[in-house]
């Protein structure tokens, strides 16, 4: 009798699973887990130097907190109902306001322009880009000085030039908006130059085939500057909006230092130049020393900023997409 024998082949026995060793599961480890630890620092110094003093000054405002008592006692909010009914903060807010207009809106166009000038070929471009940082590493003080001295009521340079051309003499500090005026040139000279140089980083990332391809359309410098570098620029026009309404709103040694006195944390006799920032530090320090109503002031401060960030971000958004729109016809 014939055997018949399987032709099959013989099947192999399936492979066992290795487990990973050390090195692998360690490779795995740091691919995972080492983005958190490298981030991590920013957020453990946020979380103390940030995130705790902003709860912490929270907390004190809603207490009447002496800095000169031995007791704290809890009030809720009065310390904001109070505050919203304060004429004299409700002024201060006013003059923040009118000084942040009058310096961030020229201050930007100007720092906007100056790019443009600063990314053409010029000799010494080096030099020219260097120098328009000096203002900002200057000592403020000293600025404060020279521009209390040059927008002196009586031997002011300033007003020498007006009394020239047939203007009688200012006087800078007690009037309210020519404190403002004052200020804000101050402000002005002090930052065009590094938002300058910002914007002049980011014109340098837009591609040249750009402008030789509108250069061959007919299109001329003004026409290529609003056509392509301004859109172009629109996030890092947002990112200096936003810096320069976060240090607008916060102005505090300008003002300071250009009324002199003994009194000169009220921004002069009538609270002229008085801003949000000065206005708190009255109140939570001297002569008042209520740090619960200071700490009122600085939230309320806080929520200032956040408003007029995001509605500034929002006209932004809004005015470029018009642009892209007119452009794109």
């Amino acid at each position: 009798m014939a055997v018949q024998l399987d032709a099959r082949p013989p099947v192999a026995p399936a492979p066992r699973p290795t487990r990973p060793g050390l090195g692998n599961r360690l490779s795995r480890l740091d691919t995972k887990y080492s983005p958190y630890l490298f981030i991590a620092p920013f957020f453990l110094l946020f979380g103390v130097f940030g995130a705790y003093p902003l709860a912490y000054t929270f907390w004190v405002s809603l207490h009447d907190w002496d800095l000169l008592g031995a007791e704290h006692p809890y009030i809720g909010f009065d310390n904001y109902t109070q505050l919203l009914a304060d004429s004299d903060f409700w002024h201060s807010v006013v003059n923040t306001l009118g000084i942040f207009v009058i310096s961030t809106v020229p201050q930007l166009l100007a720092a906007l322009w100056l790019a443009n000038l600063l990314n053409r070929q010029l000799r010494a471009r080096t030099t020219w880009r260097m120098a328009v940082l000096i203002p900002n590493v200057t000592s403020t003080a000293a600025v404060a000085i020279v521009f209390a001295v040059l927008f002196g009521r009586e031997f002011g340079m300033i007003n020498w030039v007006l009394d020239h051309v047939g203007i009688s003499a200012i006087d800078w500090k007690a009037n309210r908006f020519a404190a403002w005026v004052a200020i804000s040139t101050m402000v002005d000279w002090r930052w065009t130059g590094y938002n300058a140089l910002i914007f002049l980083a980011a014109m340098q990332a837009i591609p040249r085939d750009l402008y030789e391809s509108a250069a061959i359309d007919g299109a001329g410098r003004a026409r290529q500057f609003w056509s392509i570098t301004v859109p172009l620029l629109k996030p890092t026009i947002i990112f200096a909006v936003i810096i320069s309404t976060i240090g607008g709103l916060q102005l505090f040694t300008e003002p300071r230092m250009f009324n002199s006195g003994t009194n000169a944390i009220r921004g002069g006799p009538l609270r002229e130049s008085q801003t949000v920032t000065m206005y708190m530090f009255e109140n939570a320090f001297a002569p008042h020393y209520n740090f619960g109503y200071g700490s009122a002031v600085a939230w309320l401060l806080f929520a200032l900023i956040a408003v007029v960030a995001a509605i500034n971000v929002l006209l932004l958004r809004r005015l470029g997409g018009g642009s892209r729109k007119e452009v794109s016809r």
